[in-house]
């Protein structure tokens, strides 16, 4: 058997075409099923993210086409419409590849830490379909414990990438126990969401989404398990607020010093960490002359995401290297797997060459001979069975000048010059 890895991403295709080859989580087991039976897939997975749809198929070599044509029959393209922009990956590089994935390294954001989530549910949902085994199964397995590694023993995740997750980085470093801390949000947009999903990957529990419009200030509030409240409440849970996010499209600034100033009264010093990633600026230049407010801008910002940015690229180097060792191992215990079933049949031939002549040594016995005699039958019986096919191998190469087939049978069998030849 061998491995595929095929599909498109952010790389390969507009958001366009990935939308339309997306698997909806509650489509998934159905195609997996409909992905098995197709003639030489022996186990399958799907990944399907925002910026990638990938197929994994453990198959029969020459078979590989098959999964790009099952693609694109599965979501109605015409034939040949998905070729231009999908990618295919066989045995090493698919190895290779799918290790990228779950460590980020083939992330739009170099070293994003979702897609392992993604890549590990994509597991689950083949396991609960029974269309995981064998070596792709392992090879998911160990591209788990491979992105563990390289985050352990690598910075490829410290590092602030994005406006949004430099504020999160941030706030962790002026607060300890974020679960403990009332989070302000205001805006409802997709910046404010990835705010919302950075703290709570941080840990935090509490937080308040407010907005213009109640209806979208309750969706995202639904959407991240906190509450929603209207812009004209703003005061009143700025009176118990600790981490403050704006990202609004106002050309006026929605929280004045004035304002902000009279929410403190009754506050004891009791910190305020405010980032204001709106543009233009949604919380007055003030502000950040208050006591015991710390305000960032993006500009601010901005220099923590490009030095960010280098580190990631220094600690991908270094990824990379890990990865290469990672496949290298891999792609040894595979090979030693795919020995396995050789190795079997030929034990398995043997030890019947065993039987069969013991049988005749006993019944040689019976007959009247000697323990001597059944025993040096036996020795040259048993070295006849097993030498037979081998002996008859390297004179049809032997004939034939195939001196490559002779090398390599003398390595296997390690055998050596005999004294005076």
């Amino acid at each position: 058997m061998a491995i595929l890895a095929l599909g498109i991403n952010h790389a390969t295709a507009p958001v366009s075409l990935r939308e339309r080859v997306a698997f909806a989580p509650e489509r998934t087991p159905e195609a997996l099923h409909d992905l098995r039976m197709l003639p030489g897939v022996g186990a399958a997975a799907i990944l399907s993210t925002c910026n990638r749809t990938e197929l994994y198929v453990d198959h029969e070599p020459g078979t590989e086409l098959q999964a790009l044509q099952w693609l694109e029959r599965f979501h109605g393209f015409r034939p040949s419409e998905l070729h231009a922009a999908s990618y295919r990956y066989q045995d090493v590089q698919a190895v290779r590849h799918v290790f990228r994935v779950a460590t980020g390294l083939d992330s739009l954001v170099i070293g994003e830490p979702q897609i392992l989530g993604q890549l590990k549910q994509a597991y689950r949902i083949a396991q609960d379909a029974r269309t995981l085994s064998g070596p792709l199964e392992q090879l998911l397995q160990r591209s788990f414990s491979v992105a563990k590694t390289v985050r352990t023993e690598t910075r490829l995740g410290a590092n602030a990438v994005s406006v949004a997750f430099a504020a999160v980085r941030l706030a962790t470093q002026v607060f300890d126990e974020m679960p403990r801390r009332q989070v302000v949000l205001v805006g409802a947009g997709e910046t404010i969401e990835l705010v919302a999903r950075h703290l709570l990957g941080a840990g935090v529990r509490r937080t308040t989404v407010v907005n213009r419009t109640i209806e979208r200030a309750r969706a995202l509030a639904d959407r991240i398990g906190g509450q929603a409240a209207r812009l004209s409440e703003l005061d009143t849970h700025l009176q118990d607020c600790d981490i403050l996010v704006t990202a609004t499209h106002g050309s006026e600034p929605v929280i004045r010093a004035d304002a902000l100033r009279q929410a403190f009264v009754g506050r004891r010093r009791r910190p305020l960490f405010a980032v204001d990633l709106g543009v233009p600026r949604n919380i007055e230049a003030a502000v950040a002359e208050l006591p015991d407010v710390y305000l960032y801008t993006v500009d601010d910002l901005r220099q923590v995401v490009e030095e960010g940015m280098r580190g990631r690229r220094e600690a991908a180097a270094q990824a990379e290297s890990m990865v290469t060792l990672h496949v290298e191992e891999f792609m040894s215990w595979w090979r030693e797997r795919a020995a396995a079933s050789t190795i079997v049949n030929m034990r398995r031939r043997a030890d019947q060459a065993r039987a069969d002549v013991l049988e005749r040594a006993r019944r040689y016995l019976r007959q009247g001979a000697t323990p001597e005699q059944a025993l040096e039958y036996l020795s040259q019986a048993l070295t006849n069975r097993l030498l037979h096919r081998p002996t008859v191998g390297l004179r049809s190469a032997a004939a034939l000048g195939d001196e490559e087939s002779l090398e390599f049978a003398s390595r296997l069998l390690a055998l050596e010059p005999l004294d005076g030849n």
